[in-house]
C-alpha cells in the first residue's frame, strides 16, 4: 500500500492560517502558482472545496475549517516532538552504559564522572563492574573499558590512562616468620592470595619480566577472591602475598602497612582504553564522556 503524501495538507494549513497565497508561498518557499495548483489538487482529491478566494483574502469554507481544526494541531504536535528531539540531539542528555573492570572503574571512570556530571545534570551514567570480557554489543552497553591489548580490532579505542604496573605486597606481620621472595620462582613457597578470573573461571597468573626474561607463575594459597578490595584487606590482615595495581597499594606501602617485594620484576602494562563499535553514532553526551576520559587530557 502506497504511503500518503501529506505535503498538500501542510500547504493547505499554511494558506488557511496566513489568509493569503502570497504569504503562505513565501513561508513555504514555493511559487504562488505552484501553491495554487497544490491546493486545487487537494480539493480535487477530497472532492471538497476548502478555501474561498476573493481579490483581497482567502478564507476556509466550513469543510476547510473542520479540516484545519482537526489536522493542524496534529502537525503542530509532530513539529514540537521533532524540535524536542533536535534539542536533545544538540543538548547533552541521556544515559550512558559502560562495562568496566573494578580497578578502572575506581581509578579512571569515577574521577572523570565526578568532574563531568555536575556540569551536565541531564546526563546519567551506569557503570557495570565486571572483570570479564563482556560483549558490549550483545549486552547493550555504549562502551567498555579494558586494557589496551584486550580490545577487539574492530572497535574504536580511546586511551584513557597511562601505563601502570602491578605490585606484589604483604603485611609486615606476614614476613615476621618468612623470608621475602627474591625471585618470582620463590613465590611457590609462599601463601599467595589468588584471583579468580570470571571469563574462563581460571586463576590469575602472576606475570613477571626482567632483562628481557619473562616468567609466569601460578601461585598457590589458602585464599581466592574475585574482588580487588577484599584481596587488599586480606593482604593488610597478614593473610598472604597479593598481586594488585601499584596505585591501589601505594598509600599502604608509603604508610608501612604493606611491604612491596619483587618490584624490579614487575613490568609495565599498556593502559586502559575506552572502546565502542565503529558503527556507533556518538551522541553529544557520549562525546563529552569520551573527552572527559581521554588520556592525556586535551588542553581546555
Amino acid at each position: 500500500m502506497a504511503q500518503t503524501n501529506y505535503n498538500d495538507l501542510l500547504a493547505f494549513v499554511a494558506v488557511a492560517r496566513e489568509g493569503s497565497f502570497t504569504k503562505a508561498a513565501a513561508r513555504l518557499g514555493v511559487s504562488q502558482s505552484a501553491l495554487s495548483q497544490t491546493i486545487r489538487a487537494l480539493e480535487a482529491r477530497l472532492d471538497l472545496r476548502l478555501l474561498v478566494r476573493t481579490t483581497r483574502s482567502v478564507s476556509p469554507t466550513e469543510d476547510g475549517e473542520h479540516l484545519l481544526r482537526t489536522v493542524a494541531p496534529r502537525f503542530d504536535e509532530i513539529e514540537s516532538e521533532l524540535a524536542m528531539l533536535s534539542e536533545r540531539r544538540s543538548k547533552p542528555a541521556g544515559t550512558i552504559r559502560i562495562s568496566a573492570g573494578e580497578h578502572s572503574a575506581l581509578t579512571v571512570l569515577q574521577p572523570a564522572i565526578a568532574r563531568l556530571l555536575p556540569q551536565y545534570p541531564d546526563i546519567n551514567v551506569e557503570v557495570v563492574v565486571d572483570n570479564g570480557m563482556t560483549d558490549i554489543v550483545a549486552n547493550r552497553f555504549d562502551a567498555g573499558v579494558r586494557l589496551g591489548e584486550q580490545v577487539a580490532k574492530d572497535m574504536i579505542a580511546v586511551p584513557i590512562s597511562g601505563d601502570f604496573r602491578m605490585a606484589i605486597v604483604a603485611a609486615p606481620a606476614y614476613f615476621a616468620s618468612r623470608p621475602k621472595p627474591a625471585t618470582p620462582q620463590e613465590l611457590t613457597l609462599h601463601n599467595c592470595i589468588n584471583m579468580r578470573l570470571p571469563t574462563h573461571g581460571g586463576l590469575f597468573v602472576w606475570e613477571f619480566a626482567k632483562d628481557g626474561k619473562e616468567i609466569n607463575v601460578r601461585v598457590e594459597g589458602q585464599l581466592v577472591y574475585n574482588n580487588l578490595a577484599v584481596r587488599l584487606q586480606a593482604a593488610l590482615g597478614g593473610l598472604g602475598l597479593a598481586c594488585m595495581p601499584e596505585d591501589v597499594a601505594a598509600s599502604h606501602v608509603a604508610a608501612g602497612t604493606l611491604l612491596r617485594v619483587l618490584e624490579d620484576w614487575c613490568p609495565p602494562y599498556a593502559g586502559y582504553k575506552l572502546y565502542y563499535p565503529s558503527r556507533r553514532h556518538p551522541t553529544p553526551a557520549f562525546t563529552l564522556m569520551v573527552e572527559a576520559l581521554r588520556y592525556p587530557a586535551r588542553p581546555s
